[in-house]
């Protein structure tokens, strides 16, 4: 398909590197986020897409180095009206992990 259907997953990898946090809890943060933002934006066509062949979904997951850099990407979405969840791990209030709503490819 040219222009395929797909998820962008943005983890913190200082979290496992710096802050020593088990992979498991990594891997959940990133799990949270996704259904977040598939809740919030269930309606949306491009997410409906998305969910009618659930057996080929397509997520990348990238590593973004550290908090700054997390919270400078989720504002240069912002900026460019790119629907997305910033993961806030609570009670601590620690932004961990961000997923793109699904979009084609040529968009995000």
């Amino acid at each position: 398909m040219a222009n395929s259907i797909v998820q962008y997953v943005l983890v913190r990898g200082d979290l496992i590197t710096k802050l020593q946090w088990p992979l498991g809890a990594v891997i959940a943060q990133a799990c949270h986020a996704c259904t977040a933002v598939t809740h919030l934006y269930h309606d949306d066509d491009y997410t409906q897409e998305y969910l009618k062949d659930l057996d080929n979904m397509h997520k990348v997951v990238l590593e973004v180095p550290t908090e700054a850099a997390l919270n400078a990407l989720a504002e240069k979405l912002k900026e460019n009206n790119i629907d997305h969840k910033l993961w806030m791990e609570q009670p601590e209030n620690i932004p961990t992990c961000l997923v793109v709503k699904p979009y084609p490819k040529t968009e995000v």
